[in-house]
């Protein structure tokens, strides 16, 4: 399994542009949110349960795992924004039908088209998903390491993602160089 050094540099190397970074805080959490949205139905108490359970449970849990295994710190915040995430989602999926599915659907589709408007317009570089799948768990935590490191949080960090960014350089120099 590949280092937290070696997730983010790796997701970094397609988002290298600040544009489109900045598209990815907006399509990543509505993304996100859209899938504890649709995964928010069926709720079940499961007969003992002082809270609902959906399976936006499975995936929130499952991906905290991962992001936990990766890095303590970050896995843990990542699951205060995962139990947020599913609370809001909980709440759409307890509307009508109607509401639940514009809402999901909504968002996903949003958020999407602002993903690959983002690589299109600005990176001129597919997404990071479309060459490993992990991409689309790293996408999230990349978006909460980089609010954290800009804030001065784990300063090391950044300098290994950097270092390691100046080794892979000459694969993708030329189109770095163009943007």
């Amino acid at each position: 399994m590949k280092t937290l050094t070696e997730q983010l540099a790796g997701y970094a190397a397609y988002h290298r542009d600040r544009r489109n970074v900045t598209t990815h805080f907006v399509g990543i959490p509505m993304i996100v949110l859209a899938l504890s949205v649709l995964l928010g139905r069926p709720a079940s108490t499961l007969g003992t349960l002082p809270f609902h359970v959906s399976p936006a449970w499975v995936l929130f849990i499952g991906s905290t795992i991962y992001y936990i295994v990766l890095d303590t710190a970050l896995g843990i915040m990542m699951a205060l924004v995962s139990v947020l995430c599913i609370a809001l989602g909980q709440w759409f999926a307890a509307q009508s039908t109607l509401v639940w599915l514009a809402t999901g659907v909504g968002l996903f589709v949003i958020g999407w088209i602002v993903q690959f408007f983002g690589h299109a317009a600005f990176e001129h570089r597919k997404p990071a998903f479309v060459d490993d799948l992990v991409g689309l768990m790293i996408g999230p935590l990349f978006l909460l390491t980089e609010t954290l490191l800009s804030a001065g949080w784990r300063p090391e960090l950044r300098q290994s993602i950097e270092r390691q960014l100046e080794t892979a350089r000459p694969q993708t120099q030329s189109r770095i160089d163009h943007t």
